[in-house]
């Protein structure tokens, strides 16, 4: 035994995580989409579920056809990215902004506004309703990124199931809407189309938090129930562009799961609403 070699893992791990990381390493070096400090347990989960959905015996299978065909890696980044989401999502988080950030917004000549994992969109056009319902949506510019083409593109459309649309409306209502939700989408068989114009000023682009830097300054970033599929070497680089991002007193949203506390920029925010998770940037 090599003395200065490190000591064996006290837990070797298993094969099956042997594979796992191996595959995320894969796709990182052939297609530049960094997993590899996703959470594990959560990563897991994803990956033998889609071997279930795509026929394949197991994850060295499946890596061999990643590297081999572009197009099971576009399918392996449906499972990976969680295309899920709902409008108005957790109301009490809306109901804060329009109380506490909204009064805030009011105060800049111009706003920018930062989604960040924007999934299929929703997200985007519920703040883009509040901000039309506000007086701030005209003078907005909202960047809206996500990993997956695949969502974005969904987003852009503004098309979402109308069997969502109740419960959709129960949100906006709770989250304080000022009109009738129907006023924001034509119903069409069996999908609701929402207003294009709420979307005139929205920049929907590829952007990862694992690999890319800060692209404009802004006045609010909503980061919502991504950060929970990070490590905290994720997270901690996830706030870095955030904090970084941010202007002189800009405002942090994250999801009902989420938080700064133990993160190298929990000093850098003052909360706002512990409760609804909006933070505000100090130093």
């Amino acid at each position: 035994m090599n003395p200065g070699a490190p000591p064996p893992p006290l837990h070797p791990p298993s094969d099956t995580d042997i594979e796992l990381r191996l595959l995320m390493e894969a796709i990182y070096l052939k297609y530049s989409y960094d997993f590899r400090n996703y959470t594990g347990a959560s990563q897991k989960r994803r990956v033998l579920y889609a071997l279930g959905q795509l026929g394949l015996p197991s994850i060295s299978a499946l890596q061999d056809k990643v590297l081999r065909e572009p197009a099971m890696f576009t399918r392996l980044l449906q499972f990976l990215t969680i295309p899920v989401s709902e409008m108005f999502r957790d109301p009490g988080y809306f109901l804060e902004l329009r109380r506490q950030v909204v009064p805030m917004l009011h105060t800049y000549p111009s706003l920018k506004v930062w989604v960040a994992g924007c999934s299929t969109g929703e997200e985007v056009f519920s703040l883009a309703i509040l901000l039309r319902e506000e007086g701030l949506l005209e003078r907005t510019q909202i960047y809206a990124t996500d990993i997956n083409p695949s969502s974005l593109e969904k987003a852009r459309l503004g098309i979402f199931p109308l069997e969502s649309i109740r419960h959709y409306t129960a949100n906006y209502q709770r989250a304080g809407g000022l009109r009738a939700f129907s006023d924001y989408y034509t119903a069409a068989y069996d999908a609701a189309r929402f207003d294009p114009s709420l979307c005139v000023d929205v920049i929907f682009a590829d952007h990862s938090l694992a690999t890319d830097a800060v692209f404009a300054e802004t006045q609010l970033v909503s980061c919502r129930n991504v950060l929970i599929y990070f490590n905290r070497q994720l997270q901690d680089r996830a706030l870095g562009l955030f904090h970084e991002s941010l202007c002189h007193r800009g405002f942090l949203g994250l999801g009902a799961k989420e938080s700064i506390d133990f993160s190298s920029y929990a000093d850098r925010f003052e909360v706002l609403s512990r409760g609804e998770r909006i933070f505000r940037k100090v130093t």
